[in-house]
């Protein structure tokens, strides 16, 4: 998926959902702007739009894509945000990447997609890959030495979410709950979302 000039749109969305925006100097420079800013007031369709559009860029996955799992998660019993949620959150690529083995979404998908993850000893390339709680991920034998895994073998890890859990012996990743009520930094709501969908 082309996502564009990342910048721009996180600057028009109004929220810091890729990476490299994350930073503070992005922070400082935006909230500069701000005060400069203006403009009318946004519709509840205009708002429901802004947060479809700020959870589909920060998973990158295309509107399709989203739509799919959207009905998935209104078909499942339960809450359908949390059921959407937990739908996007277990993605292969997604959990590679809140396990800090990747520093980025768009890197994590890129890895997958070239050979370099197990998921239950058996080679995964489908980004998608919707990851269980009895699924173990682990990096190919072949891919160990690879400067990709630099970064976690010298420990400088992102905040891992309280679901994920990283074997640093066997190099192994694992699902241990279902996201749920867990804490994650969530810069978009899901429940708006939700409401997008059923208008």
């Amino acid at each position: 998926m082309r996502i564009g000039p990342k910048y721009k749109i996180a600057r028009r969305l109004g929220a810091p959902i890729f990476e490299k925006t994350q930073t503070q100097k992005f922070a400082l420079r935006e909230g500069q702007k701000s005060t400069k800013r203006g403009g009318r007031p946004k519709s509840d369709f205009g708002l429901q739009l802004n947060e479809k559009q700020k959870a589909r860029m920060f998973y990158g996955i295309t509107e399709k894509q989203f739509r799919k799992y959207v009905e998935t998660a209104l078909s499942k019993p339960g809450a359908p945000a949390a059921n959407l949620l937990n739908l996007l959150e277990h993605r292969l690529d997604n959990i590679i990447w809140r396990a800090g083995l990747i520093s980025t979404h768009r890197g994590a998908r890129q890895a997958v997609s070239h050979g370099h993850f197990l998921v239950n000893g058996r080679r995964a390339f489908v980004p998608s890959y919707a990851i269980g709680q009895n699924d173990s991920i682990s990096i190919r034998e072949g891919s160990k030495g690879s400067k990709l895994f630099a970064e976690k073998e010298e420990g400088e890890l992102s905040a891992v979410p309280t679901w994920v859990k990283y074997d640093s012996k066997k190099k192994e990743i694992s699902v241990i709950e279902s996201v749920g009520d867990a804490h994650t930094d969530m810069l978009f709501d899901l429940g708006m979302v939700i409401e997008y969908y059923q208008r």
